[in-house]
């Protein structure tokens, strides 16, 4: 089955919800009409009967002839004006006067209107129903009033019909026109939400373009952020965002192959020519133990490596799993920089170390000792001959704070942001770090935050600090 696309889903949607709304409002409108046009028609009905029922009672009490004149020619001007048909008859429905289109005529057939009607209108004073009275041609709204002399009495009774065909012809006439706006009404809806559609969807489509790009590598392309609506432009932004990581991502990633190419090849292009000289013979047996000792560190240096990416594989998918455990922190931290000894000697370093005694922290003693060995490692790396290196560990409440201080180069302002992300490698136009693939800080802070630790790095007038928190063993 075939999918439909947002737009069209989108345009439909918008479609059924006008054309629902049109339909309701022509229903409530017509409605709306007929009864404004039937309360309309029966209140003038009512106001001319009852003018009617006035002047009729004037004439027919003993008026002189004149005033039966000019009552007919009222008569006849309100049928002309009102497009109404008056009939008075006697209080018993004998009809007596019958003013039409066609004009004032008496009656000598003797005809009557419905008794029923003649018998409301005479004991009520007013009737009103839609009808024939016996009398007309079709159906019609009726309005009847009685005529009263001086003293009182019914001596005559007044009617007046509007036919529905009348009515009928108003009433088409208006629906005819509210028809024809609606329709262009709705013609106007439709191509506006048609044109609304397409905008809203065009940045959706746009994505999907810059989704393709993306799919084939090409990470440069951006998609338009100024839509004027804001959870699409919201989207955009992070549509953005995401193709801006992908693109750092990209390029660190490259960089990172890039390195552990080199670094791979570097030990073992040097492992494989101390082999071969020891084999045909190239290097003295005499000197064989000394280049046993460099294939030895090469091949550590390479274990190390490759135990940095398996780390920062289990970090990326959750699968590095700690084992607390309570140590201290302190004796780990004095082994760590014991072991660089030969290198602080080399280099000449001050070294400065303010470790509390027995500073117990709850953690996984392996993963926190590759952390801190790390760190360490880097600031001898980077503290230029004959500089300070700085480490202190203490209490603060319920963690262990540790920072480690080094003096050199330092770290530039636009690295900073940047120091803890994967394979990012910073002063790399110096190449100052040779042996590293941008891994180290990545799995030191994911270590820290796994233990609900923190770690920041601070890097200025020449010297770098970076420190982390961990839990303290709390004691029972």
């Amino acid at each position: 089955m075939r999918k439909k696309s947002f737009f069209l889903r989108n345009f439909i949607s918008y479609s059924m919800l006008i054309l629902i709304s049109v339909m309701m409002a022509t229903l409530a409108f017509f409605y709306q009409v007929d009864r404004y046009m039937l309360t309309n028609t029966q209140s003038q009905l009512r106001r001319t009967a009852m003018y009617l029922a006035e002047q009729t009672a004037v004439v027919f009490d003993d008026a002189p002839p004149e005033t039966l004149e000019m009552y007919q020619m009222a008569l006849l001007r309100t049928v002309n004006e009102n497009g109404v048909t008056i009939i008075v008859t006697d209080p018993y429905g004998t009809v007596l006067l019958w003013a039409d289109g066609n004009g004032v005529a008496g009656s000598d057939s003797k005809l009557r209107v419905n008794s029923r009607a003649a018998q409301r209108v005479r004991l009520m004073g007013y009737h009103a129903e839609l009808g024939t009275l016996g009398v007309l041609d079709g159906d019609s709204y009726i309005v009847g009033a009685q005529c009263l002399d001086g003293k009182g009495d019914v001596i005559a009774l007044a009617f007046v019909a509007a036919y529905t065909d009348t009515i009928s012809n108003v009433m088409r006439t208006m629906s005819n026109t509210a028809l024809l706006v609606m329709l262009v009404t709705l013609v106007a809806a439709l191509v506006l939400s048609y044109y609304i559609s397409r905008r809203m969807t065009r940045p959706l489509k746009t994505m999907a373009g810059a989704a393709r790009e993306f799919a084939s590598g090409n990470f440069a392309v951006r998609v338009p952020e100024d839509s004027r609506c804001d959870e699409i432009d919201e989207l955009a932004v992070a549509f953005n965002n995401m193709a801006n990581d992908l693109a750092q991502l990209e390029e660190l990633t490259r960089g990172f192959i890039g390195n552990v190419s080199h670094e791979f090849k570097t030990p073992m292009t040097t492992i494989g020519g101390f082999v071969d000289g020891m084999i045909d013979g190239t290097i003295p047996v005499e000197q064989r133990d000394k280049y046993l000792r460099t294939i030895s560190e090469e091949v550590k240096r390479l274990s190390r490596m490759v135990t940095r990416m398996l780390d920062a594989a289990k970090i990326q998918s959750g699968e590095l799993i700690l084992t607390p455990a309570p140590f201290d922190f302190s004796e780990m931290a004095s082994q760590i920089l014991f072991s660089f000894e030969q290198k602080i000697e080399q280099k000449q370093i001050e070294v400065d170390a303010e470790l509390d005694d027995r500073l117990w922290v709850l953690g996984d003693r392996d993963h926190v000792f590759r952390a801190v060995y790390n760190l360490v490692d880097n600031a001898v790396k980077f503290t230029a001959p004959s500089g300070r290196l700085t480490l202190r560990a203490r209490a603060h409440g319920t963690v262990c704070d540790f920072s480690i201080t080094n003096t050199g180069t330092g770290i530039s302002a636009e690295d900073i942001p940047h120091i803890f992300d994967r394979f990012y490698k910073a002063d790399r136009s110096r190449s100052l770090d040779k042996t590293g693939a941008g891994l180290g800080l990545y799995i030191v802070k994911n270590i820290i935050n796994l233990h609900g630790g923190d770690i920041s790095v601070r890097s200025d007038g020449g010297e770098t600090e970076f420190a982390f928190t961990l839990p303290l063993m709390q004691k029972t």
